[in-house]
């Protein structure tokens, strides 16, 4: 009897030891299996634009996890830290101040698509009509405020100091001549679609706009001209090697993609967007 459970105990032991080296080897499995799985974090207007991609390069065996940012600081800071592979929400302006002000080791992967922006109003038809001291809505973040404040000086609604955005981010203190005595409200670049419904003219950005399904991005009052320092990059840290041919195959699949052509066309608009690496 003594040898029985001697016997059984035996067994059991045994048993348990390889239900932990089975549940050990899955753990390790799904770590490397996660190891191998390209990560990018997106603004979501690219949601469905970089899914679209995503399920194209799987068919080559690459995995992808779209990861999705409401603002436009955190997707910089989880590069950084090496959360994520790399980002899709930025330009070459954007990206430039973040690096000086956070002295982040970030640089540009790859150039994907650009947009347009334009001057919008709901209540009136042209920027002529637009009444002294009209409620213009502008974006908050260095870049994209004085981005918009080219546009306005460009339309001939102010007049600033500096329009070169190389040498210096105009702010509204920057403006020399304001006739219609302008009044700016600034809010966070995507909020600036839903604000439109409030202020009298607003800058804007198609895809937000078609997101918040606030007005036809083709009825801007006035668009910008096409800048190719304006196309969202693929961004990652300068010391970036994991899975750097993984990022390669998805950039070229985005670049040449005809699924890619259709949804810009659908989300910007045709003619309200540019291809940024040609």
């Amino acid at each position: 009897m003594a040898f029985t459970t001697k016997k059984k105990a035996l067994i059991w032991g045994l048993g348990v030891i390889a239900v932990l080296a089975a549940l050990t080897g899955y753990r390790l499995n799904t770590s490397q299996s996660q190891d191998q799985v390209l990560t990018i974090g997106i603004s979501p207007p690219y949601a469905e634009l970089l899914q679209s991609v995503a399920d194209e390069v799987k068919a080559q065996g690459i995995e992808v996890k779209l990861v999705e940012f409401s603002d436009w600081h955190a997707p910089n800071v989880a590069v950084q830290n090496g959360d994520i592979d790399a980002n899709f929400f930025q330009q070459t302006f954007f990206l430039n101040n973040a690096i000086k002000e956070s002295g982040y080791q970030l640089h540009p992967f790859a150039i994907g698509s650009g947009s347009h922006v334009g001057l919008y109003s709901k209540k009136y038809q042209s920027l002529a009509a637009l009444p002294d001291a009209a409620r213009v809505v502008i974006p908050n973040d260095p870049v994209n405020l004085a981005r918009a404040l080219v546009l306005l000086h460009r339309a001939g609604l102010i007049e600033l100091k500096e329009t070169d955005l190389e040498k210096k981010l105009s702010t509204v203190r920057d403006i020399a001549k304001n006739p219609k005595n302008l009044q700016f409200i600034e809010v966070e670049g995507p909020q600036t679609a839903h604000a439109l419904n409030d202020a009298d003219l607003a800058f804007g950005y198609p895809h937000y706009l078609k997101l918040a399904k606030a007005i036809d991005p083709k009825d801007a009052l006035v668009l910008d001209p096409i800048d190719q320092r304006f196309a969202i990059l693929f961004v990652t840290r300068q010391d970036y090697q994991d899975k750097q041919q993984k990022l390669a195959t998805f950039v070229k699949t985005f670049q040449s993609s005809s699924k890619v052509r259709e949804i810009l066309d659908r989300d910007f608009g045709q003619g309200l967007w540019f291809a940024g690496w040609k």
